[in-house]
């Protein structure tokens, strides 16, 4: 495959590009600028130098078209987006990089026609409602979505939009939902402090997760295993796919802390507020139509997440910026 990733020098776009580049495919990123740090955590030098670079605006459909075009690319994966607290600041930015910016993608894969074999979208767990909103029970892919913040009324527009291409184009796109990604190099966005609380724990320091009560732990690896599986499965339709990884409350997750770095306990502690996202996703469809998709332990993800953070403390680069904002 010929893959191209808009915004992929991100947590998630790194390890899809990471999980590519190990099945022998060309990985290409399409970004503002240049910006492979994230890429350097999970990769050595000689595979940083793999993963091409294309400057460029989501937004602006003449030079992403070209992009495609000139690089023959087969399969897009499209990542580029505004997270919860700059689209709550600046929702006409947040519109156009989110909502614009995802259209242009869509309506550049068209225009290639069959030059491009399959486009998968990230969406985000953010389109549910708050989990009081909704009967006890897995929900699945298909319940009313009634989003919190501007970026979930964005994921939602996306997510209709892809419906409607699919319907009026054929365009078949596959959309994911994750919730709290977790694993090296996710070092920005509101659910990225259980990964810092891994960082601090390499580090000896205390953290302390501002927020309780139960969220979705998702290995960032099974994420890139996912898309990956998106991407090369047999599929036609415009389906926006529930993702699921471990459904646990904050006390969980500290005592799985604890369970493989025992100074967790003393190091790590948690807030009680709910993030008002629904958690108790169902994953069934998705499993079923692009399965089966394995899930790492949480115990092994946090074991792997900091053995990673731990070797480049060793080695004299484990950046702390993130922690020390």
């Amino acid at each position: 495959m010929n893959v191209l990733l808009t915004g992929g020098y991100g947590c998630i776009g790194s390890w899809i590009a990471r999980a590519l580049l190990g099945h022998g495919d060309a990985v290409w990123i399409y970004d503002l600028k240049e910006d492979p740090k994230r890429l350097r955590l999970i990769l050595d030098e000689a595979d940083v130098r793999r993963v091409r670079f294309v400057q460029g605006d989501v937004t602006d459909l003449p030079r992403l078209r070209e992009a495609l075009e000139a690089n023959a690319i087969t399969h897009v994966v499209h990542l580029a987006g505004l997270q919860v607290p700059t689209c709550r600041a600046d929702p006409i930015l947040g519109a156009r990089v989110n909502v614009i910016g995802t259209l242009v993608v869509f309506e550049a894969v068209k225009q290639l026609g069959k030059q491009v074999q399959r486009l998968v979208y990230t969406s985000s767990a953010a389109v549910f409602a708050p989990p009081e909103m909704y009967a006890p029970g897995r929900l699945a892919d298909d319940v009313p979505l009634t989003p919190s913040t501007h970026y979930g009324v964005f994921k939602c527009c996306n997510e209709g939009n892809a419906r409607i291409y699919h319907q009026d184009c054929g365009l078949s796109s596959v959309g994911l939902r994750p919730w709290t990604v977790y694993g090296v190099g996710r070092d920005f966005g509101m659910t990225s402090e259980p990964t810092k609380a891994i960082k601090s724990l390499a580090l000896g320091r205390r953290y302390h997760i501002t927020y309780g009560g139960i969220q979705d732990m998702q290995y960032v690896e099974d994420v890139a295993r996912t898309v990956v599986c998106c991407l090369e499965r047999p599929y036609q339709g415009a389906t926006s796919y529930n993702l699921r990884g471990h459904v646990v409350d904050l006390p969980a997750f500290h005592r799985a802390l604890c369970a493989v770095e025992p100074a967790a306990e003393k190091l790590i502690t948690f807030g009680e507020r709910q993030i008002a996202i629904a958690y108790d996703l169902d994953d069934s469809a998705l499993q079923r139509d692009l399965g089966p998709i394995p899930v790492t332990s949480l115990e092994d993800g946090i074991r792997k997440t900091l053995a990673i953070f731990r070797k480049h403390q060793a080695e004299g680069r484990l950046d702390t910026a993130d922690l020390d904002t």
